[in-house]
């Protein structure tokens, strides 16, 4: 029987919310055609359960924090990914490949064994999921926000930034539903499988792009690079492109990338001045889910405070592409000021950008 979803409080912890985390991410894996990495998360969830000794495994069996908050199966799925493009475990390269017949957990276990080390650090920090497939929902957010009347100038703040990848979008073409957006020489093209009605056909301008993170990654770092590739599903060989031509990217031109929690970031951002004729957008995509609650909290209360300063030539966007847990997959939501503020949903997508599904 397949892996079903739990819903499960994100703050919850203890040791059967770190083996439904492992079942989760499962579930979550093959909803999002990675099977491989199902597997993987699949055969750690079994050597948990059964109870297997080894620093890696007990650290992980008794996990104090939240372990779907903090993401717990995947930091560890990351470190055995990383063994797998060092060719350091070859017998893994079956389990990716999702062939059928093996021992799935007896390949993982005997990694762990050979490498706990090395593996042991994956677990301080949480993964890093950059990727610039979901850059195109920023993009439509802004077609529609132009089309609501908005300065189609915008000065962009992103939280959870990672390395930065996102904060090049100036730099990259799109075809949104026939919609062309970009330059002429892009570092990188998107064209999304396109569900419903095209997005507003409208002209834009990126009149500045900012990010934080509290772990940056460097781009231009090989080790830095070779960890976030680590945490690239196998399956989805279209992203590793997309990796090289960012690290091309940030080598010719680094993102404006700072270190700094999400709350302060946008608390020091948002007090600045704010150019006439320029709309001024915070922005995020499957990062609010890490942001403690209380900066959470902070984040909002300063986006509503300032867009209750917002004026016509001066307005505010939140643009924010989440996952909702429920469908197994994420949703594009905006709100602006002037306008009252007001949520508005106006598509679903898909975590890495495959599709787009307009909703309004």
């Amino acid at each position: 029987m397949a892996d079903q979803y739990q819903f499960i409080d994100m703050t919850a912890s203890g040791p059967g919310i770190v083996t439904a985390a492992f079942s989760n991410q499962v579930a979550y894996c093959t909803a999002s055609d990675a099977p491989g990495t199902a597997r993987i998360v699949g055969a750690l969830r079994d050597l948990l359960v059964r109870g297997e000794a080894g620093e890696l495994l007990d650290r992980t069996r008794n996990w104090s924090g939240p372990p779907l908050a903090d993401a717990l199966p995947l930091r560890i799925a990351g470190g055995i990914h990383a063994l797998h493009l060092a060719g350091k475990e070859p017998e893994l390269a079956a389990i990716y490949a999702d062939q059928p017949g093996i021992d799935d957990a007896a390949i993982v276990l005997d990694a762990i064994r050979r490498h706990e080390p090395a593996l042991l650090p994956w677990l301080d920090g949480p993964p890093q999921t950059n990727e610039a497939g979901r850059s195109a929902n920023f993009i439509a957010a802004m077609l529609w926000l132009a089309d609501q009347g908005l300065p189609p100038r915008f000065e962009c703040l992103e939280i959870g930034s990672s390395a930065g990848i996102n904060l090049m979008i100036d730099r990259y073409a799109y075809d949104l539903g026939g919609v062309q957006v970009g330059p002429a020489d892009p570092a990188m093209s998107f064209v999304p499988e396109w569900k419903g009605a095209p997005p507003p056909m409208r002209a834009i301008e990126i009149a500045g792009l900012k990010g934080c993170d509290v772990a940056p990654v460097d781009l231009t770092d090989p080790e830095q690079a070779l960890r976030l590739r680590a945490y690239i599903w196998p399956e989805h060989t279209v992203r590793f492109q997309r990796m090289d031509a960012a690290v091309a990217a940030a080598q010719a031109r680094a993102p404006d990338l700072v270190k700094m929690n999400a709350a302060d970031f946008i608390e020091a951002e948002l007090a600045k001045p704010q150019a006439a004729g320029t709309t001024r957008i915070v922005m995020h995509s499957i990062v609010w889910q890490y942001v403690p609650a209380d900066q959470q909290a902070r984040v909002t209360a300063a986006i509503e405070a300032a867009g209750q300063r917002a004026a016509a030539d001066r307005p505010l966007a939140w643009v924010a592409l989440e996952a909702n847990r429920v469908v197994h997959y994420h949703e594009l939501r905006v709100r602006y000021w002037p306008g009252g503020g007001a949520e508005t949903m106006l598509a679903s997508a898909h975590a890495h950008g495959a599709w787009i599904d307009w909703q309004i």
